[in-house]
């Protein structure tokens, strides 16, 4: 059975193509989901459904939707040493630097698409934008130059920590999800962004290395 043991080395899975209807449907759907969208992009990680995050548990989410160990091993160090404070407020650091799901919204970061709103709320309008501006090679994707066109278009002046947390999500996204045409779909962006993309990268995954 394989193992991937590094993500440079390791092929990125293949995701199903989502049509731009489903895209649709899905954000038209259901509204108590979209209020708690980026609770939602969190919970996939809280591996025992406890409300809390910890550095392992970032770690094994990662493990899960197929990233390598070094670089499992970084983001969980990283995500959890950053985000734990914040979404603990005026409570006493932890050494175990959970990460608080419910306060999620309040570890939120500058430079970004704006697609969740200051309570975590996915935002439609700001969803489109992306593609209205950036998608001109496809009018349901984004290239990867046009994937960095947009990491520019967004970013904060002197907002560093806000250009690297944003350039790092984005890249990892494509680098695991791109299509065979080196194309990010929409609907799998859209999947980032209610969470359901990582339970399907997992089970596709998951049966993959049960072929093998």
């Amino acid at each position: 059975m394989k193992d991937d043991t590094d993500l440079a080395s390791s092929s990125p899975p293949t995701m199903p193509n989502i049509k731009p209807e489903e895209v649709h449907d899905s954000m038209e759907g259901n509204c108590e989901r979209e209020e708690h969208a980026l609770e939602k992009h969190v919970a996939f990680f809280d591996r025992n459904h406890d409300g809390l995050v910890y550095p392992w548990e970032t770690y094994e989410g990662f493990r899960a939707i197929g990233c390598g160990i070094p670089l499992s091993a970084i983001s969980a160090i990283l995500i959890n040493l950053a985000l734990s404070h914040k979404t603990r407020p005026g409570k006493f650091p932890s050494l175990l630097f959970p990460i608080e799901v419910a306060n999620i919204h309040k570890a939120k970061h500058g430079s970004d698409s704006g697609v969740y709103d200051s309570k975590g709320r996915f935002v439609p309008e700001k969803f489109e934008a992306i593609f209205r501006r950036h998608a001109r090679t496809h009018p349901d994707a984004l290239t990867s130059d046009e994937l960095l066109e947009m990491l520019r278009s967004n970013r904060e002046p002197k907002d560093y920590k806000g250009w690297v947390a944003s350039w790092s999500e984005w890249q990892v996204l494509y680098y695991l999800c791109k299509d065979n045409k080196g194309l990010l779909p929409k609907g799998t962006i859209h999947g980032v962004y209610d969470g359901s993309l990582f339970e399907r990268m997992a089970k596709e995954r998951e049966s993959s290395t049960k072929k093998s």
